[in-house]
C-alpha cells in the first residue's frame, strides 16, 4: 500500500468522519446549555435609585459635618483674633506702664510729703497717666494677676527668689518684683514674685500629699 492510498483510504475517511460527529455533538451541547441557561436578571431599578440615595446622603451628612466643623474652627479663629490681636501692643504698653510706677516709686515717701506745688502736680500726672493706661487696657481684656497672699502657680507667676518667713505656708507669693497680667484666658506676662520659704504647709498642700500617699 503506497503513501497515497495511506492518506487517503477507509481509515482517513473514517478518522475524518468521527472529528466531525464529535464536534456536532458539542456544537449541539453548546446550544443546548445555552438555551437552558436563564437569562440575566435585570437590576431592579428601584433597589438602583435607593443605593444612589443613600450614597448621597452619605455624602451629604459628610458634607455637613465637615461645614460645622470650619464653621466653629472660623468663630473661634475669629474670636481669638479678636482678643489676642492686641498681646504685643500690650506687652509694649506695660514695659511703658513699669516705667512709669518705676518713676512714682523713686520718689521717697519724705520727700513727697514735702514736695512743692510743681513736684506734687508733675507726681500726680504721672500717676494719672499711669491708671488711664491700666484702664485702657483693662477694657481691652488685659487684667492684673493679684498675686501676693496667694499660693505659687507657675502658670501664673515665676519665682525670683525665696524668702524665709515661718509665719506664712511654704510656697506662698510674698513679695511682687513686677506685676503680671492676664488677656482673656492667656497669661500676658507672668507675675515676678519672691515665695516665702520654711513656713508651715498650706492646707491645700497638706491635702495633696495625703492624698498622694493615699493614692
Amino acid at each position: 500500500m503506497t503513501d497515497e492510498t495511506k492518506k487517503h483510504g477507509p481509515d482517513a475517511a473514517a478518522a475524518e468522519n468521527t472529528a466531525e460527529a464529535v464536534a456536532s455533538a458539542l456544537q449541539d451541547a453548546a446550544n443546548q446549555g445555552a438555551a437552558e441557561a436563564p437569562a440575566a436578571a435585570e437590576p431592579d431599578p428601584i433597589e438602583v435609585l435607593k443605593a444612589e440615595n443613600n450614597e448621597l446622603r452619605d455624602r451629604f451628612l459628610r458634607l455637613a459635618a465637615e461645614m460645622d466643623n470650619l464653621r466653629r474652627r472660623t468663630d473661634r479663629d475669629v474670636k481669638d483674633a479678636k482678643s489676642y490681636a492686641v498681646a504685643g501692643f500690650a506687652r509694649d504698653m506695660l514695659a511703658v506702664s513699669d516705667n512709669l510706677r518705676r518713676a512714682l516709686d523713686a520718689v521717697p515717701t519724705e520727700m513727697r510729703a514735702a514736695a512743692d506745688a510743681a513736684l506734687t502736680t508733675l507726681l500726680e500726672g504721672v500717676e494719672l497717666t499711669e491708671r488711664s493706661m491700666l484702664s485702657a487696657l483693662e477694657r481691652h481684656g488685659i487684667k492684673k494677676i493679684e498675686a501676693e497672699g496667694q499660693k505659687f502657680d507657675p502658670h501664673f507667676h515665676q519665682a525670683m527668689f525665696e524668702i524665709p518667713n515661718a509665719d506664712v505656708p511654704n510656697n506662698t507669693v510674698v513679695q511682687v518684683v513686677q506685676a503680671g497680667y492676664t488677656i482673656g484666658e492667656r497669661v500676658l506676662r507672668p507675675a515676678m514674685v519672691g515665695v516665702a520659704k520654711g513656713g508651715p504647709r498650706s492646707e491645700a498642700t497638706a491635702a495633696e500629699q495625703a492624698g498622694e500617699k493615699n493614692a
